[in-house]
């Protein structure tokens, strides 16, 4: 957690904030969250215009018109806090990257937990970090199908569930989307991955597409420490069909169970999922 709809989110909240504003300065309040933030950082991004932002499955991108970019993972607890220029701000606990904008604006990263990480990259090579390199096609992109998703899994040997927390295999899905994707396709968590073909793959692609977009729509799922750019919440949690809803019943007769996979929880109906 964030996964993708919430990594969205705030991608499309620092768009209007920062791309084709100037950085006047930044602050670290710590060296380190995950590992340690580059030191040159500050240097390389200050009196510089931002040019590109974009999502690449759970991680943000950004560059500037220097060539110089960085990397942003949210990890468990991150969040990305945008102070409009008007706006008067009283510095938190957490608040360990501060990044100023020429407007009087300023874009806070503050992460209780430190589970998130940034590190630097350049407009040239970023596509050959390791986490992009590695990465599989972005599912609301063209790119990603029933035929690539079954050619894909056709040597899987891992139940589906897992499979779908693969970013080899799909970019961005995490343990939220996978359970309610796969409840909406009909699929058991269980099943062997190679076996998702033909008419279970474009059922399961559509169901990605579909939830994802929809979690989008609701602002995504707001549990624990997840928050908008603006302190808000997202919804997407409330219309949940299987995941954390343990015990209950769907249309009032097939209850909702939980298993653990790999070490996380998966919830799934075994009478509607096969």
């Amino acid at each position: 957690m964030p996964e993708l709809p919430e990594v969205e989110i705030v991608k499309r909240g620092l768009e209007g904030a920062i791309l084709g504003e100037t950085v006047t300065d930044v602050t670290l309040n710590r060296p380190d969250l995950r590992f340690p933030i580059p030191t040159e950082f500050p240097k390389k991004f200050k009196n510089q215009k931002i040019t590109t932002l974009q999502r690449r499955g759970k991680y943000i991108l950004c560059l500037n018109n220097a060539g110089n970019g960085f990397i942003l993972h949210l990890g468990m607890s991150g969040v990305v806090k945008i102070i409009p220029p008007q706006d008067d701000y009283t510095p938190a606990k957490h608040d360990h990257i501060v990044i100023a904008m020429k407007n009087g604006g300023r874009i806070i990263y503050h992460d209780p937990r430190r589970f998130g990480f940034l590190d630097l990259t350049t407009s040239e090579t970023w596509q050959s970090y390791p986490a992009f390199a590695a990465m599989g096609p972005e599912p609301l992109g063209n790119d990603f199908n029933a035929p690539i998703l079954a050619a894909a899994l056709k040597t899987c040997k891992s139940p589906i569930k897992t499979a779908l927390l693969d970013q080899k295999i799909v970019a961005g899905i995490g343990n939220i989307y996978a359970c309610e994707a796969l409840f909406m396709a009909g699929i058991s968590p269980k099943r062997i991955a190679s076996s998702v073909q033909g008419k279970r793959a474009e059922r399961l692609t559509t169901a990605i597409k579909q939830v994802l977009a929809a979690a989008i729509d609701s602002g995504g799922s707001s549990l624990k420490d997840y928050y908008h750019t603006d302190g808000s919440l997202g919804y997407f949690q409330h219309t949940f069909k299987v995941y954390d809803r343990e015990g209950t019943l769907i249309d009032g007769k097939h209850p909702v169970k939980r298993i653990t996979q790999s070490g996380r929880s998966t919830f799934y109906c075994p009478s509607l999922q096969r």
